[in-house]
């Protein structure tokens, strides 16, 4: 398990993005001013949408879903990385989260999409490489989740997500997220990379 040597630069996250979806649920001019549009990025010069749409979501159940799996596993996380590189994941998350939808929708002047989901996915499975031991207690499973199992999960609710959604949610940076968070640790601490092997396959 991780260790704990109090509050950082996930407090500070956790506090301005709840703030902010907060605030822009109840102004709409907020959200289209943040939002990213894959269109707009690079003809708008909106180069700072794909970082500032990770601060806001659609409704509450977004914003909860986000912020329940950022406490349980971004807090911890940064206790066992540091406020440095933990920073250094979330932003990257964030960005490289969204390089595909740039891609895939960057002629389409109609599509938007906002949410911490692909850095909070690359949150995700960063610690899970780091304590895949980790189990979880999800309310209303009366039983606790390894882990590893919760990830999987995590991935099939995005990949299910992603083909129902018609809102601004961008599902489809999850699986680029959680890509990200692997190579990210896969790169910055591999023993801790050889150490999930271990203690998965022996």
């Amino acid at each position: 398990m991780f260790g704990h040597d109090g509050p950082g630069i996930a407090v500070v996250i956790f506090a301005v993005t709840v703030a902010a979806s907060l605030y822009g649920l109840r102004s709409p001019q907020f959200i289209e001013r943040f939002v990213f549009r894959p269109h707009w990025f690079l003809r708008a010069q909106r180069y700072e949408t794909i970082v500032t749409s990770g601060f806001i979501h659609a409704d509450v159940s977004h914003l909860l879903f986000n912020m329940v799996t950022f406490y349980f596993f971004g807090f911890p996380l940064e206790a066992r990385i540091g406020p440095a590189r933990f920073a250094l994941l979330y932003l990257l998350g964030l960005i490289v989260s969204d390089l595909g939808t740039y891609f895939k929708h960057r002629n389409d002047p109609d599509y938007a999409s906002l949410g911490a989901s692909g850095a909070i996915s690359a949150v995700l499975f960063a610690a899970i490489v780091y304590a895949p031991e980790m189990q979880l207690f999800i309310i209303p499973i009366p039983v606790p989740i390894p882990a590893p199992l919760f990830a999987v999960g995590y991935v099939a609710y995005s990949w299910w997500s992603a083909r129902q959604a018609r809102g601004r949610i961008n599902h489809d940076a999850h699986l680029g997220g959680a890509l990200f968070g692997v190579l990210f640790v896969v790169l910055t601490d591999p023993q801790a990379w050889s150490g999930m092997l271990r203690t998965m396959f022996g």
